[in-house]
This record gives C-alpha cells, structure tokens and sequence, in this order.
C-alpha cells in the first residue's frame, strides 16, 4: 500500500514575482497573475501615465510607472505583498537597485477597469483592494471607470468616501500629487 504524503507548498516572494513575464501581484503567498486588458482601458491608463510623467519631470517631484511596475510592501492583513496599479506616482526615493520594485506603496495609484470588472463581486475585490493601498500606506486611488466615464478618488483621510469627476471637470489627486490635473475629456478621449 502507497501512502500519499502532501508536500509543503512554498511560499512566492517578491523575488520570485521578479521572475515572472506579464502582470502579477503577491497576495497571500501566491502569485496572482492580471488579464491583460483591452483598447479603451489601456489607453486610458496610457494618458494617466503621460500626464503624470510630465508632472513628474519637475526634479525631485517623484516618479510616475506604467502598469507593469511592481511595489513591494510589508505583508499586509489581507496577505498582499505587491500592488502593479495600471498607472502610479511615487514621491520616495528610487530604489537601491533599480531593477527591482520599490520597496513602498504609491504615493498615487490608478486602477482602470476593463471589461471584467463590472458586478458585485468585481466591486468586493475592489474594495477589498483599496482597502490594501489604504492599509499600505497609498494617499490617492483613482478608480477609472470608461462605461460611465468617470474617476471616482478616494484617499487615505476617507476611504468609505470619494469624489466624482465627470466630463467638463478636470480630476486631481490631492494630497498625492499636489498640484497635477488633468481633465477628464482627455483621460476618456
């Protein structure tokens, strides 16, 4: 008779998260890899990101990242260990070793939705995830959403409430980026 024996599972690290090709975050040990995402969602987050960059051209302002970028933080009470917002500013110093993540939250995170993100499940693991950022130690989430053309910025001073930015406003992420704006129009062009 043959007894089957479980074996541990390891636990992923930031290092092994380093390793991977595509999208992913750190949650629980486990490596979670991201869909990618379709025409309207990554352009919208292509413009977020090159406005930040423009305000993050000033010296000593910060960083703004793509979507790929991974930031490394202390393990949290949901388990996570990483965030990659689909676009980011960071005011910290850049890392040590600049192929890897940062070792902090944004200062400033955006999460655009795509197409699967829609439904009460999908707003729980929203939610669950703004929570994380808050819990990190993230001033400003932007949550995108190109169906009903809005921002919705929630910070860390409040996070049950958030402002609506629509078409003909131009949407800020005070106290993260103090001083950027961009309008809405162009986010959602």
């Amino acid at each position: 008779m043959s007894i089957a024996t479980a074996l541990p599972v390891r636990k992923s690290t930031i290092d092994d998260l380093l390793r991977i090709p595509e999208k992913a975050e750190l949650i629980r040990g486990r490596i979670v890899r991201a869909m990618a995402t379709g025409h309207l969602p990554n352009r919208i987050a292509g413009r977020i990101f090159r406005s930040l960059a423009d305000y993050a051209d000033i010296p000593g302002r910060g960083f703004a990242y793509t979507d790929m970028m991974g930031f490394a933080v202390p393990e949290l009470t949901s388990g996570r260990e990483s965030f990659s917002p689909d676009a980011s500013f960071y005011s910290g110093p850049a890392p040590a070793k600049p192929m890897k993540f940062v070792s902090a939250p944004p200062d400033f995170a955006v999460e655009v939705r795509s197409e699967g993100d829609y439904g009460l499940a999908a707003e729980r693991e929203m939610a669950a995830k703004r929570e994380d950022y808050f819990e990190a130690g993230t001033r400003v989430v932007w949550d995108v959403d190109p169906e009903s053309g809005t921002i919705r910025k929630y910070s860390d001073a409040d996070p049950s409430r958030f402002v609506t930015f629509v078409s003909g406003e131009s949407a800020d992420a005070e106290p993260a980026a103090p001083g950027w704006k961009v309008a809405v129009d162009w986010i959602l062009a």
